[in-house]
């Protein structure tokens, strides 16, 4: 294939959409960005505008491929990787919304999950799915939408409404409401995908109340699932790959053997171990959940899912006001030792692996009349760290495999001191990669391989670049008591909101 075509990605995030443009060697041509509206209706609710999803990620589409002065014919494929869970609802015969789409970090189903648990539901859904009743899922959330706006459920049962995660209502939209799919990575983020016999489970959706006609269909990770409708960009190109982030992210590291792992320094945190061909079931409260799938060969991983992570940078410059950039932040948190015995519990949506209390609130514990603002930078890189730290070691407990590197990628990566401080945690080697945007790449990677634009994963290997190794240079020792500390603040950040019955 000549060089002169390109793989545009679509990377739908949390809190802004992104068009990146790879050429060949997996470099970076052209970026796109454009944050959209974060909605809070209530306290512990999060949404967005699904139309405002939509056009922010076709504007950055056309942004890009006219920044890298391309037109759609240079564009080989198109791979989608998304903000995983979000659910959205609706019309298939007039494209609008029923209602905004319901934030993975939306803790609104909290009770229901709980009242679940007490009827004694969870076992059955965790053998099932690999996943917890947790409102982090979409399987809550589209109940809910179902229950509470006004005609829904009507609609929903006479086959009028559509459910899909992000990337199914962006494909829909891209080719032109014809084609309404999944890949299997965000359908097995739903709780009604049966890990075991690889398809939507009838049990499943009936104990959610969701009619199975809303659903998308499951394709693989890297096949054509249609092509782009001629009067959007890229017009023409395939639509070719498509994994929810964190997957796409593991992907683009190249995590290809068992007991490789990642973690991205997103809005949350989320770290993946290859498990390989076998689901291993998780004993200290991770999550078991599909790597990918190319062709008929799928792969496995555990999932640790952290929901305040670089968020809690955004909290101390947006929120709290004490710095301007996150590279600010950086600088004045590199000013001091240590965060002077503060520790910052980041559980602002509650808590997420391994604990899985949605009760848990954000605490800050540990201050003194000498605690300042390069304390609370300090402690805010450094929750990051702890909670990542508390993940890995669930997972080498599950695995019987002992973490011998952690790639690394993510916004808040580019932070020095939070990778150092991770290093010397967690005791092994910390590796930044040349590109950071491995969750787009994944995407890309994942288009490529189906077009042919890349001929295999070895291609893919060689592609990797480290660019910066972090080493501990603290002792376990000297980690102990902070380790020890930090334990101690999140049990004080743990069950603070009281259970309501509804």
């Amino acid at each position: 294939m000549s060089q002169e075509k390109y793989i545009l990605a679509f990377d739908q995030g949390t809190t802004s959409s992104r068009s990146i443009i790879f050429d060949h060697d997996g470099k970076v041509v052209a970026v796109a960005q454009k944050e959209f509206q974060q909605i809070y209706p209530k306290p512990g609710w999060v949404e967005h505008d699904p139309m405002e999803i939509w056009s922010s990620q076709s504007a950055t589409a056309a942004e890009a491929i006219s920044r890298a002065d391309l037109s759609s014919d240079s564009i080989a494929a198109v791979g989608v990787t998304n903000q995983r869970e979000t659910t959205i609802v609706w019309d298939k015969h007039t494209g609008k919304p029923v209602y905004n789409a319901i934030v993975w970090q939306d803790r609104r189903t909290a009770d229901y999950c709980r009242k679940l648990k007490e009827d004694g539901i969870e076992a059955m859904v965790s053998e099932k799915t690999g996943l917890r009743l947790d409102p982090y899922f979409a399987g809550t959330k589209v109940r809910w939408i179902l229950e509470n706006v006004k005609g829904a459920r009507a609609k929903a049962e006479a086959g009028d409404l559509l459910f899909g995660t992000v990337d199914s209502w962006l494909v829909w939209q891209l080719t032109g409401h014809k084609v309404h799919v999944t890949d299997i990575t965000n359908a097995s983020r739903t709780l009604f995908y049966n890990i075991d016999q690889d398809g939507w489970d009838d049990e499943l959706l009936e104990l959610f109340n969701v009619p199975r006609c809303m659903l998308p269909e499951i394709k693989s990770c890297s096949e054509v699932y249609g092509h782009v409708e001629k009067n959007l960009y890229p017009g023409g190109a395939p639509i070719a790959g498509i994994a929810g982030d964190q997957h796409a992210a593991l992907f683009g590291q190249a995590c290809f053997d068992p007991g490789m792992a990642k973690n991205t320094y997103g809005t949350g945190c989320f770290l993946l171990m290859n498990m390989g061909e076998q689901p291993i079931r998780s004993k200290n409260n991770l999550l078991t959940t599909v790597a990918w799938r190319i062709g008929d060969k799928t792969e496995y991983a555990l999932e640790g899912s952290i929901f305040i992570g670089g968020a809690v940078v955004q909290w101390i410059r947006d929120e709290l006001q004490l710095v301007r950039t996150a590279q600010e932040l950086d600088e004045l948190a590199a000013t001091v030792e240590d965060a002077g015995g503060l520790f910052l519990v980041p559980a602002f949506a509650g808590l997420g692996a391994p604990h899985w209390d949605p009760y848990a609130r954000g605490a800050a514990v540990g201050i003194t009349r000498g605690t300042n603002r390069a304390h609370f930078c300090r402690a805010a890189l450094e929750s990051i760290a702890f909670q990542s730290a508390d993940l890995i070691t669930a997972m080498e407990k599950d695995s019987g495999i002992s973490l011998k590197e952690l790639r690394v990628d993510g916004g808040a990566c580019k932070s020095d001191p939070l990778l150092q401080f991770q290093a010397d945690l967690l005791q092994s080697e910390v590796i930044r990669p040349k590109c950071i945007e491995t969750t787009a790449l994944g995407a890309a990677y994942l288009a490529g391989l189906a077009v042919g634009f890349w001929k295999s994963r070895d291609a893919i290997t060689k592609r990797w670049e480290k660019d910066h190794s972090f080493t501990p240079k603290r002792q376990a020792e000297d980690m102990a008591p902070l380790t020890a500390g930090w334990n101690k603040a999140l049990e004080r950040s743990k069950n603070w909101e009281d259970e309501v019955d509804e």
